[in-house]
């Protein structure tokens, strides 16, 4: 279908996010990112970061945008996007605050890590999802 596609963020495209904005923050960040495994924090922060700001959640293998690639897509988003280097990098900053508090969670016992609800899922029973009705047909 379209080999470029991806269902979320993949890290393969950070380096090409280098040149995008005109700012340095901006540069300095994308530099500093692709020297990093793909499992650091701030890989993971930026990869979060991302998947919101490009919407990767709602994109379909149909989708004008999953023609286009990832990396395309990425590339529009960071363009498009209307603030400054500043407000991105505090946008990095939220995302690395959201994974803290997800990992501390997970660490304390009172939530259920990805490892749990895959293993759970593998073992026959489903991970807690909300369903939607979809009435009567």
């Amino acid at each position: 279908m379209y080999p470029d596609s991806e269902i979320l963020f993949p890290v393969r495209c950070i380096p090409e996010l280098r040149n995008v904005r005109p700012g340095t923050p901006w540069r300095e960040l994308v530099d500093a990112l692709v020297n990093l495994p793909e499992a650091h924090e701030d890989v993971l922060a930026f990869s979060l970061m991302m998947i919101r700001l490009n919407n990767c959640l709602t994109c379909d293998l149909d989708s004008y945008r999953a023609s286009l690639g990832c990396g395309q897509c990425a590339r529009r988003t960071i363009q498009g996007f209307k603030g400054n280097d500043k407000e991105l990098l505090n946008k990095l900053e939220d995302a690395r605050s959201e994974l803290h508090a997800y990992n501390a969670l997970c660490e304390s016992g009172n939530g259920t890590s990805p490892k749990q609800e895959l293993a759970g899922t593998m073992h026959g029973h489903a991970p807690a999802t909300k369903t939607r009705s979809r009435g009567k047909r």
